[in-house]
């Protein structure tokens, strides 16, 4: 790692994908980077490829794709080498006969790793297997990255686990249609002193009888609770910020409190128990 580098260029990409359509889908990224100039890091929506609502699992088959080896996720390592930084992007993962709701890290050397969705929800319980994670990190540029999906958000355990592997950004690809995720990830920043980048997407898609309402106001947070940028409700914008990695390294909130050092895990035994609730 070069230890001088600590500025980071990194940014979000919110767009409407179109349900089962791969191929404009990649197109309508590219369009958007390629109004960019070379950046650090960039995160894309939730099954970008593919679209969300879906009514029968038989659609995924037309949609989904092997990882590394799909015709999508070559697609964005290519883009990855123009613009000569890293991608992170929800992926519709067909592996054997199972469906899985992911996320892909590429870079200019090609594929580097990719995240199952861990925690899902409602309807994609229908469709997608529970992902096996891990919750790991990847060092980009000097820069300790994490991925989550969407729902997974509301889990402070997932994105503390990776916090406390040293996790400087957490990039978080979404499909969100509530209003709480955008506010709670501050929430994510100050309590694990990182940065998270969620990308969502934008428009109203239907399938059938089911329809969705996508929020986007896609955003970037920081270790003292701030937006550096957020993005609108309902139009395609892609935007990058400077970010200084050391802040998320600096886990002291006052003279006397180290946000892990002062961990109790011994008081915590709950959180690892598996317990069913009923209403």
């Amino acid at each position: 790692m070069n230890s001088k580098r600590k500025m980071m260029k990194v940014g979000f990409l919110q767009f409407q994908p179109i349900l089962k359509d791969v191929e404009a889908n990649i197109d309508s990224i590219s369009k958007l980077i390629d109004e960019t100039r070379s950046f650090d890091l960039l995160v894309i929506p939730e099954l970008a490829n593919s679209g969300y609502v879906f009514v029968e699992k038989n659609e995924l088959a037309k949609v989904s794709e092997e990882i590394p080896s799909g015709y999508f996720v070559e697609k964005l390592i290519e883009l990855t080498k123009q613009k000569n930084g890293y991608i992170v992007c929800g992926v519709c993962e067909k592996s054997r006969s199972k469906y899985f709701n992911s996320s892909v890290l590429v870079g200019p050397e090609g594929f580097v790793a990719k995240y199952r969705k861990v925690h899902l929800f409602d309807r994609e319980k229908l469709f997608f297997e529970p992902g096996d994670g891990p919750f790991k990190l990847y060092d980009i540029r000097g820069m300790n990255l994490g991925m989550l999906v969407c729902w997974d958000w509301i889990f402070p355990e997932a994105t503390r686990s990776l916090a406390l592997q040293g996790m400087d950004v957490l990039a978080h690809s979404t499909n969100l249609v509530l209003s709480f995720c955008q506010t709670a990830m501050i929430t994510r920043s100050i309590e694990n002193q990182i940065f998270t980048i969620t990308s969502n997407r934008i428009g109203i898609e239907t399938n059938g009888e089911f329809s969705l309402h996508f929020k986007g106001h896609s955003q970037v947070t920081t270790p003292d609770a701030k937006r550096l940028v957020q993005a609108s409700t309902d139009k395609e914008e892609i935007h990058f910020v400077e970010i200084d990695i050391k802040k998320a390294r600096n886990k002291w909130l006052s003279d006397n409190n180290h946000i892990f050092n002062d961990r109790r895990p011994e008081m915590y035994n709950t959180l690892i128990e598996k317990k069913s609730f009923k209403l």
